[in-house]
């Protein structure tokens, strides 16, 4: 169904307007995907998202083709020139491509942790407020296998639209719930028999010497505080050593390499 669009204040393209006020507003129950390569991740995952509406740019309709046989029938793509495009979202959109998708409800965190297999990875995020950080988490969570992540409440929102687009799909790909707290969702995976490995400067022990249990949890803490006191004290306390102590890697950084590590020991 592809719809010209010609006039920016057509009702039919609402949900497009002013893209990043309403980024921080909130969309009830929907989120925004920008780009190719996270539609094209988007459109794989249905049923479990479901795209309700494109706005795409005249140029990109026809490099699209294969990924618009996806769609349902039903599901209205609207086409714009570059500037009706940029006066709709209130910026220039250089990619040119937009969707809009209902979010899925959030299992329980016991429900999400008793449907994964025997031998299983789990990545856990405490107090990470950085989109950037929070979408190339879930990058390495896809790119190495985890088989679910999971939030506090003071973690940002994965499905906000830079985070989706720094995950390059990644934050629709791994299933993921949130915890009303840090230290509920530590409890949760050790009442699911995960062993918690939280990385940390001062950890007890090297990355290096860590085997994976059959059932490992990594946790990661925001860059500067890192993880509480309390955490530390009741999981496995793990460190990534530097050149001359110097605490240099980032959160998302740091955790490519301990899932590369942990994968490495299946």
């Amino acid at each position: 169904m592809l719809i010209a669009i010609s006039d920016p204040d057509d009702p039919r393209i609402e949900a497009y307007r002013a893209l990043r006020e309403r980024d921080l507003l909130g969309r009830q129950h929907r989120f925004i995907a920008e780009g190719e390569v996270v539609l094209r991740v988007l459109l794989r995952q249905q049923p479990r998202f479901e795209a309700e509406s494109l706005l795409l740019g005249e140029g990109r309709v026809e490099s699209l083709d294969d990924a618009l046989h996806l769609l349902p029938p039903e599901v209205p793509v609207y086409v714009a020139n570059r500037q009706v495009m940029d006066a709709i979202v209130g910026f220039p959109i250089h990619r040119g491509i937009l969707a809009v998708a209902k979010r899925p409800a959030l299992p329980p965190v016991d429900v999400l942790l008793d449907s994964l297999p025997e031998t299983a990875l789990v990545v856990g995020m405490a107090g990470l407020a950085n989109h950037d950080n929070v979408g190339g988490i879930f990058r390495n969570a896809a790119a190495f296998g985890a088989n679910a992540v999971l939030l506090d409440r003071e973690t940002c929102d994965p499905l906000y639209r830079k985070a989706i687009r720094v995950s390059v799909g990644g934050a629709l790909v791994v299933p993921f719930t949130r915890a009303p707290s840090a230290d509920a969702l530590v409890q949760a995976l050790e009442e699911a028999s995960f062993e918690v490995i939280a990385l940390s400067p001062s950890g007890a022990e090297t990355l290096s010497r860590v085997q994976p249990s059959r059932r490992t949890a990594l946790l990661l803490g925001a860059e500067g505080p890192g993880l509480p006191p309390g955490l530390l004290a009741r999981t496995r306390t793990v460190s990534i050593p530097m050149s001359g102590g110097f605490d240099s890697l980032n959160v998302a950084t740091t955790s490519g390499i301990a899932l590369h590590h942990l994968t490495q020991g299946q």
